[in-house]
């Protein structure tokens, strides 16, 4: 990516403080699924409840499988930029390779190739209210690695198959039944990315992913062994490095978890920092219910001590709005959900 670009350039209140050697004495959780139901539901809930973030071990996905979709995902990247570049994302096909992606309007130092899981996929076709009109999006493939697609698709079933357990241990945490949610997920309009971190030699003004928290109700992501992914902690805003774990995935929930759950559960900020020396590569899949599902807290939840805290709003609607800054800088804030919250 050569010398650094100002469009790269965190603010000074966002950069990252390189020289921080603090020792921490906090991790988010580590969760064996193979333990015993009970225990697991009240763990997933205070992982849940306390950090928003925590790893899971024994969860049943195949080992060899994702070794093949890291192995792929770097030959894809190893690639010249002219042959990236013939599945290129953009505003008509938001699927496929993209390297200029903005987090609060500064430019990720990173490059992507997303895919849906369910092709096609189908999202409102603007923001407006008024609009009833859907586009069908389908996803792009390239020629190379070969049997990528196959590959791929094998991969993200895999991964959904976890998805959908963690999604009932959430549910259960909750004192919900286990398959209260799995109904708005039956269109959903899942995706999932490559991320592609080059060595950066400016790891004191820019970063892999700028500070941010995830829309949908959970991701699963699978990392190498470099790191660079942190959470902001809850307690006092301190940035907590999430510790590569062999063969484990990092769980967070997103913002359509923390409205279902009336802010019981907090989607947390997080950010990817950079490395001067070594390329990393991250596979996050981000669970993300059907476009006509309509969010708001869950009525066996709120009640009169626990009044709702969110007014009721479309998902499909909502995630077409914040897709719109991940292409070029806007002029205005990207819609968070807070934007939804009901006046204390």
């Amino acid at each position: 990516m050569g010398d650094v670009d100002p469009a790269f350039i965190q603010p000074p209140e966002f950069r990252p403080n390189v020289q921080n050697n603090m020792e921490i004495d906090d991790e988010i959780p580590v969760i064996d699924l193979s333990t015993d139901p009970k225990q697991l539901v009240l763990e997933v809930g205070h992982a849940c409840q306390k950090w928003g973030f925590f790893q899971v071990i024994n969860h049943g996905a195949p080992s060899e499988l994702k070794a093949r979709i890291e192995k792929a995902a770097k030959e894809f990247f190893d690639q010249p930029i002219e042959e990236k570049q013939k599945v290129k994302r953009d505003e008509v096909h938001p699927m496929g390779y993209h390297d200029q992606e903005h987090t609060k309007n500064v430019r990720d130092w990173k490059e992507v190739f997303d895919f849906w899981l369910q092709d096609p996929t189908f999202l409102p076709a603007s923001p407006e209210p008024d609009d009833k009109k859907l586009r069908r999006l389908t996803n792009q493939w390239p020629e190379y690695p070969l049997g990528f697609r196959e590959l791929c698709e094998d991969y993200a079933r895999e991964v959904e198959k976890l998805a959908y357990k963690l999604l009932e241990l959430i549910s259960l945490s909750l004192g919900l039944s286990a398959d209260r949610l799995q109904g708005y997920f039956k269109e959903q309009t899942t995706f999932l990315r490559f991320n592609y971190y080059p060595p950066c030699p400016y790891p004191e003004l820019a970063l892999g992913v700028g500070p941010h928290k995830d829309g949908g109700a959970l991701t699963v992501l699978a990392q190498d062994d470099v790191g660079g992914l942190q959470i902001r902690r809850k307690s006092d805003g301190e940035w907590i490095p999430v510790k590569p774990i062999p063969d484990a995935y990092i769980i967070n929930i997103g913002d359509a978890t923390q409205v279902w759950s009336n802010d019981k559960y907090e989607s947390p900020e997080h950010r990817v920092v950079v490395n001067t020396e070594k390329e990393r590569f991250s596979i996050p899949f981000f669970f993300f219910p059907a476009h006509h599902v309509m969010l708001k807290p869950f009525d066996e939840i709120v009640n009169e001590q626990n009044p709702a805290r969110y007014r009721e709003f479309n998902w499909g609607k909502f995630v077409v709005a914040r897709n719109r800054s991940d292409y070029k800088k806007q002029n205005v804030e990207n819609i968070q959900i807070r934007h939804f919250r009901v006046v204390d």
